[in-house]
């Protein structure tokens, strides 16, 4: 049997993409959690960016950037995630491409320094939101992204999803309730177990001494 190692940080959510993927297929794995602020040198001399995810394969090869390892993980591991129709799955591509700009305007007011600066990154919330919408209002019938069926875009925006509710518990945003569509997709993400690699309030818990850690706007009201 195959041996996956996962390297993370404790909060990290493109780790937590991986990790998803790998419960979703019902294949055993382990994380080897290391400290954001110092980097082993093992570590950085197996990850070129210096980043994590970094998946360890029989303590002998890594691959490093989350797309790349769900990609290898859905074309080795049974079930596949992506659609077998090829337009569905450029289309699936398509949106699990558009993840890094959806993360960053949903979420950046977690890394706001001053009001004004997290009044401007709130303000960016509607904008992928609105187009999440109407994605999934293009789907067949069912509660995840293509419908019936689990997909890696299921898995790659599910810990996004998950720390806008974090963040909305924090200081409340009340954008999520505009969307429907995407609202009942976020619950049905947020119940899933897959989602999780720790018990849900004990992860919020850690979101939130992370963004008090950061010394950010909304840090005072953690």
């Amino acid at each position: 049997m195959t041996d996956y190692l996962l390297v993370s940080f404790e909060t990290c959510p493109w780790v937590q993409r991986a990790a998803i993927v790998l419960r979703e297929k019902k294949t055993p794995f382990s994380f080897k959690h290391i400290d954001r602020d110092n980097r082993p040198d093992w570590f950085v001399a197996i990850s070129p960016h210096r980043k994590v995810p970094v998946l360890r394969i029989d303590d002998k090869v890594s691959l490093f950037e989350s797309n790349a390892i769900v990609e290898y993980l859905d074309e080795t591991i049974a079930p596949r995630l992506h659609p077998g129709d090829p337009l569905l799955r450029a289309w699936n591509r398509a949106w699990t491409d558009y993840l890094p700009t959806f993360a960053s305007d949903v979420t950046g007011a977690a890394y706001a320094s001053t009001q004004g600066d997290y009044e401007k990154a709130v303000g960016k919330i509607e904008g992928p939101f609105s187009k999440l919408e109407e994605a999934l209002a293009r789907r067949s019938e069912g509660p995840f992204f293509n419908g019936p069926d689990f997909s890696l875009v299921d898995a790659a925006y599910a810990p996004f999803l998950q720390r806008y509710g974090f963040l909305d518990r924090i200081a409340p945003l009340g954008k999520l309730e505009a969307f429907p569509k995407l609202s009942a997709w976020s619950a049905t993400l947020m119940a899933r177990s897959s989602t999780h690699s720790f018990a849900p309030d004990v992860f919020e818990g850690m979101y939130r001494e992370t963004v008090k850690k950061r010394n950010v706007w909304l840090s005072q009201f953690c």
